[in-house]
């Protein structure tokens, strides 16, 4: 079973109200919808917004954050992802692991550029990890990514269960091999007023994409190199 959760804002109301019952995205950069999507919404995952402060070059306000998702985590369904630097080091990453005020209810960022021993370590301690895509691969979907992803399973092979992995920016990855157990994108809210779509149509035509239950052993293909 893979959760599916959709990104806001998503405008008009209308819109929203017609996602009732789904599971929703809301991201610290764009906050404006998370009481709506806890009124109507199934669960509700708060995102920290790091991807947008890297990508726009602006620096996070952490307390900030953490005194916003303290409300909503009041709710038992309502889960956040914890504080990231995208590009960042390990270091870096693991000192605002400490930073965190809200426990078990967050969830770690595991770039899937860093070493496998601290997604070890983080599954250890969170049992839950959130899988980013940044560096060398951040466009999700491509050769580079997929050929990292599978080490990244393969290596993941050899734990007793398969862990709850979130796919962050992952919805493209809907109904692949890859058994992600949840994955969040604001495909919904960016192109539901394309003439051939509607919200809810979008919505039930991803929910029902389910990924892989567990994950098989594949081959790993080296990256071409030029002389």
């Amino acid at each position: 079973m893979t959760l599916h959760y959709h990104g806001t804002p998503i405008s008009p109301r209308t819109a929203l109200y017609d996602l009732a019952g789904h599971n929703f995205c809301v991201s610290f950069a764009a906050p404006q919808d998370v009481k709506i999507c806890h009124e109507i919404g199934q669960t509700v995952m708060l995102d920290n917004g790091a991807f947008s402060a890297w990508t726009n070059g602006f620096e996070p306000d952490w307390p900030a954050y953490y005194e916003w998702a303290d409300r909503w985590l009041s709710c038992p369904t309502t889960w956040a992802v914890i504080p990231d630097v995208v590009d960042g080091t390990e270091a870096q990453n693991d000192d605002l692991l400490r930073e965190w005020p809200h426990g078990a209810r967050g969830v770690p960022v595991w770039h899937i550029s860093e070493n496998f021993r601290r997604l070890d370590r983080l599954l250890v301690r969170y049992g839950r990890v959130c899988f980013g895509s940044s560096g060398q691969y951040r466009i999700v979907g491509n050769d580079a990514w997929h050929r990292r992803i599978t080490e990244t399973f393969n290596h993941l092979d050899g734990h007793a269960r398969t862990p709850w992995i979130h796919m962050l920016r992952g919805m493209s990855l809907a109904g692949s091999i890859y058994p992600f157990a949840s994955l969040d994108s604001t495909d919904v809210g960016r192109n539901h007023n394309r003439a051939q779509n509607t919200p809810a149509k979008m919505a039930k035509r991803w929910d029902k994409q389910q990924c892989a239950l567990r994950w098989h052993v594949r081959a790993e293909q080296m990256a071409l190199t030029t002389c």
